[in-house]
């Protein structure tokens, strides 16, 4: 457990990054792994060759990163989650957007007793898509290399059932309620699996502590560096530097339903889905008829 004196270390850290002042934030982390921090450790390693782009294109630290560390349990959860919907609703067709690899959707359709006669893959990531398309097999199965706005905009199709897992908070406020309309009149029903994160000012004193104290228990909870460096800093630098590639723009359970509520969905209801060392994670449902 690091001392109080560490752990504002690691604050200021994220403070002089905010601040744009790389020099400084690599000192602070230097200091902080000195300390004992797993997370000052990889942020010393990072800072001075931050990786920009987008992190879902770097499928290995990606896959490293979803297969390990608390995400088994989240995932299995999930899983069970899923077909437990696909059983209730059967579904005739079912679309999922930003599928990755099929990690959620696979075991979901393994467990269940109903399978969709129609299944649309939608996701940006060319090499996660390839791998669901090899793993979601049998007729009726249809895969979209292309964001979830494009898709929608290209199609006139509905679905019985529209899920997405841990996708969506990677689109923009505006590009995501855009979304939210455009399902509105194409589906019964919307399940979404997304994070309950803190309810603070984003680059806030409490957002920085709040970042700190959770991507410390993130890092520890995987061995190597490829995650580390290839997922877990990227999207932290993301989050608090205004240069950095940012890759998510996650909100509370009840600004998901705000948005969905503005998007004319109706009976939005969350539910607990799992204990995580980020947010605790939470399955949202959403229905128009």
């Amino acid at each position: 457990m690091l001392t109080d004196s560490t752990f504002e270390t690691l604050v200021a850290c994220l403070t002089a990054v905010r601040d744009e002042d790389r020099p400084k934030a690599a000192v602070l982390a230097g200091q902080a792994a000195e300390a004992g921090s797993r997370l000052g450790a990889a942020l010393a390693s990072d800072l001075g060759s931050a990786t920009d782009g987008h992190v879902y294109d770097q499928p290995a630290a990606f896959t490293a990163f979803i297969r390990g560390g608390g995400n088994v349990h989240l995932y299995d959860q999930l899983a069970r989650r899923l077909a437990a919907s696909y059983d209730d609703r059967r579904p005739a067709s079912l679309l999922d957007l930003g599928c990755g690899d099929g990690l959620a959707l696979v075991p979901a359709l393994d467990l269940a007793a109903h399978r969709p006669s129609r299944i649309d893959l939608v996701e940006p990531s060319a090499a996660l898509l390839e791998t669901a398309r090899e793993r979601v097999t049998g007729d009726g199965v249809h895969a979209e290399h292309t964001t979830a706005q494009e898709f929608l905009a290209a199609t006139e199709a509905s679905w019985d059932l529209v899920q997405s897992t841990f996708a969506l908070q990677s689109l923009e406020p505006d590009d995501r309620l855009a979304v939210f309309h455009a399902l509105r009149d194409r589906t019964g029903e919307l399940v979404l699996a997304e994070f309950d994160v803190p309810d603070v000012t984003e680059g806030s004193p409490e957002h920085l502590a709040s970042l700190a104290a959770r991507y410390e228990r993130g890092v520890a909870e995987y061995d190597d560096d490829l995650v580390a460096q290839g997922f877990l800093m990227p999207m932290l630098l993301g989050l608090v530097s205004p240069e950095g590639a940012r890759n998510n723009w996650e909100q509370p359970a009840g600004d998901w339903v705000k948005q969905l509520t503005e998007a004319g969905f109706e009976d939005v209801e969350v539910t607990p889905l799992a204990d995580y060392w980020w947010s605790p994670a939470v399955v949202i449902r959403a229905t128009t008829r």
